[in-house]
């Protein structure tokens, strides 16, 4: 039997990704209200375990799949990558075989993404990504979800990104070439996303533009998007911030989209940065609904590498 690995978000295909949307949305609505421990009613992962390793600090990543194997009725094991051989040099190949004889799949945390790619060709179980510098499918699954459930369809949604062209921008392209929505990349000059995400996109025919002005790629947008400047590790942090000031998401900058646009955000934010209080904390904002779903829509990738759906 294929193993199937989550590495990016065309692993599964669009069809896939719709399907794991609606499971994340059945069950959500399934258990509300439940004390948030209690496992789902199917437990469809009994017996199943998880292990996430993290190579890069974790809130939500760590928290949230902690508590999406909780309520499936797996368990889930923590791995600090310093805790592990893998610090002290072991190859991510003999980890890779060694962890396949143990738990049922891994996911990882981690910064170059050819380890993942490696972890996946060598292990023998699902590998799933939770982030990498070049891609976060699992981030963007909840804001696709949270989007669904703010009551937007996707196919033909106008997506604003304002920022840096980064891994969660990627998986956005991405995800907009799967289900058809259009995505309006707001860059300074020398951040540009990795442009392998938009002709791809294109080629499944969404539309996606670059603008170097803000208040342009937001005009008119159903949502807006955004994500701090200066990612974990990054250096040249004063020369940044000085090109990223411009897409800053305020309230006058918010006034483009339309009047029901959403504001996401994959948190942590830096406030006062690349958002202001005014809008994180604004009636358009569902950031703490976006972080919540991060539970939710796990819940179905991992259903979905076990081959549930």
């Amino acid at each position: 039997m294929t193993v199937r690995h989550f590495l990016n978000l065309t692993d599964a295909g669009g069809d896939a990704v719709a399907a794991m949307l609606n499971d994340a949305l059945d069950r959500k609505a399934a258990r509300a209200a439940w004390p948030k421990g209690c496992s789902d009613a199917d437990a469809p992962l009994a017996g199943r375990v998880l292990a996430m390793i993290f190579e890069k600090n974790s809130t939500r990543t760590r928290v949230s799949f902690d508590m999406a194997m909780r309520q499936l009725g797996g368990t889930a094991i923590v791995m600090d990558a310093g805790g592990m051989q893998l610090g002290r040099g072991e190859s991510i190949a003999d980890t890779a075989r060694v962890l396949s004889r143990m738990v049922d799949a891994v996911m990882i945390r981690t910064d170059d993404h050819a380890k993942i790619e490696e972890l996946a060709a060598q292990a023998s179980v699902p590998v799933i990504n939770g982030l990498t510098d070049l891609s976060h499918p699992c981030q963007i699954m909840a804001d696709l979800l949270t989007v669904i459930e703010h009551g937007k369809a996707l196919p033909g949604l106008e997506v604003a990104w304002v920022g840096d062209g980064n891994n969660v921008l990627h998986s956005i392209i991405e995800a907009a070439g799967l289900m058809k929505f259009n995505v309006r990349v707001g860059v300074p000059e020398g951040y540009d996303p990795d442009p392998r995400f938009a002709a791809a996109a294109a080629t499944a025919g969404a539309r996606v533009t670059t603008h170097r002005d803000a208040a342009e790629a937001v005009s008119g947008a159903d949502v807006v998007v955004t994500d701090t400047w200066i990612s974990m590790g990054q250096a040249h942090a004063e020369a940044k911030l000085a090109a990223m000031t411009p897409f800053q998401v305020n309230p006058a900058l918010m006034a483009r989209a339309k009047a029901d646009a959403l504001f996401l955000h994959c948190l942590p934010a830096h406030r006062g940065e690349e958002v202001t209080d005014a809008v994180i904390d604004g009636p358009q904002s569902v950031v703490w609904d976006e972080a919540e779903n991060r539970v939710h829509a796990q819940k179905s990738v991992l259903r979905w590498v076990f081959g549930q759906l």
